[in-house]
């Protein structure tokens, strides 16, 4: 903490020495692009946490050598990310279904039409998205990060955005027919 006796608070992500105060700092911002990666609000949570376990064990290296731990917390959430859904995925059946559903609040994000069509891309495109547009990676940088070649990039930006573009017409043309504007 810097200036402790006047009270004032660390503001950039690389002035935090502590872990602690750098979670309490940008968790709000990581859970969000955790959501942005995603498309769910219970990944995005499920993402951060496993990030965040690795780098807290890790936390005096990466403080110290990256020099911006917060874009090297969002570049692991990232690869994170990617190595999940490169994985197949099993689903565990129970047998029973558990007897109370909990409280689960509201998705701010729900009714906005970007976040819908974002949440209907395929998990490549979406990343490449969240990479180019919320990230501002290049298409080398992606390319890298994804395992893809620049190629691939492209054409799954391409594909992403015309896809976008169609889903927010449609959207557009059904919210005009409603009233709501």
């Amino acid at each position: 903490m810097t200036s402790a006796g006047r009270g004032r608070t660390a503001t950039l992500p690389g002035e935090f020495v502590d872990f602690g105060d750098f979670v309490q700092a940008t968790l709000p911002g990581l859970l969000r692009y955790g959501h942005a990666l995603t498309g769910n609000p219970h990944d995005a949570a499920d993402l951060v946490q496993t990030v965040l376990e690795k780098i807290g064990s890790r936390w005096t290296y990466v403080h110290d050598k990256t020099g911006d731990p917060l874009a090297y917390v969002r570049r692991s959430m990232a690869n994170a990310h990617v190595s999940r859904w490169r994985r197949t995925r099993r689903e565990n059946l129970v047998a029973d279904l558990p007897d109370t559903s909990p409280h689960v609040p509201d998705d701010p994000f729900e009714h906005e039409p970007l976040w819908r069509a974002l949440r209907t891309l395929p998990p490549r495109q979406r990343a490449v998205m969240v990479l180019r547009y919320y990230e501002g990676l290049s298409e080398a940088e992606i390319a890298g990060a994804l395992g893809i070649t620049q190629g691939t990039v492209k054409s799954q930006a391409s594909k992403a955005i015309a896809s976008l573009r169609t889903k927010l017409k449609a959207a557009d043309g059904e919210g005009e027919g409603s009233g709501a504007g």
